[in-house]
């Protein structure tokens, strides 16, 4: 049984094209695997807290030195990182604000990227002294953007600072390899013309046909141990 973390993160309800695109994904996926199991993470509607002072000192300090009110300034981090443990998929619906992440998502990063739980630092590294605790997660990024021309050679090649970010954290905090993470984007929303259609009728079918080719894919539940 496959195990899917199903975040959205647009601030919009009811006219949001990433949580449609997410809400596909699912439906579909769950068509090829109905004993799926879905975990839900709106942080459109429910954003997590930012990062504190409190946070991060009961962050870096050795767990069994935790005072209570330690442990509760990182319930919120716990419970989203035990989702993101027993996840084999993430399908994150992210919209793209100001050429980059939703707020909301931003905090969700910055909550499940910790020290001890998602990755390690051991200064015996040298100059790259992180390293992620997790191995074998996929990553698919369903977004949409109000403009158009964001991949290379584009018009705005270099502006979209969201998905960057997102593979930058998959690849080398969250142990997700590179050829593990797919990304579908609806473009020209803002212009709502033909070329708006054509993109969010490509976007659909691409999603489609991703759920049937990471269906067709084996799972692979490793972990490591220890940071």
């Amino acid at each position: 049984m496959t195990t899917l973390l199903h975040i959205d993160s647009s601030a919009r309800t009811q006219r949001s094209l990433t949580r449609m695109l997410s809400a596909l994904f699912v439906e579909t996926w769950k068509s090829h695997d109905p004993d799926a199991r879905i975990i839900r993470r709106d942080l459109g509607t429910n954003p997590p807290p930012p990062v504190s002072e409190e946070w991060i000192a009961a962050a870096f300090i050795d767990p069994e030195e935790r005072t209570s009110r330690m442990s509760q300034a990182l319930a919120v981090s716990d419970e989203m990182i035990d989702e993101l443990l027993t996840s084999d998929l993430i399908v994150m619906g992210a919209p793209m604000y100001n050429y980059g992440l939703p707020a909301a998502l931003k905090a969700w990063v910055d909550q499940v990227v910790r020290v001890g739980r998602t990755f390690s630092f051991d200064l015996a590294r040298g100059d790259f002294p992180l390293q992620s605790i997790l191995v074998g997660k996929r990553l698919v990024v369903l977004s949409s953007r109000g403009e158009f021309g964001f991949a290379p050679g584009g018009p705005r090649d270099g502006w979209n600072h969201m998905n960057a970010h997102l593979r930058t954290v998959a690849m080398q905090l969250l142990g997700i390899a590179e050829s593990d993470i797919n990304e579908v984007a609806v473009e020209y929303q803002e212009f709502k013309d033909k070329r708006h259609e054509q993109s969010l009728f490509d976007a659909r079918k691409r999603v489609i046909q991703l759920v049937a080719e990471l269906h067709a894919r084996p799972i692979y539940r490793l972990s490591r141990s220890g940071p």
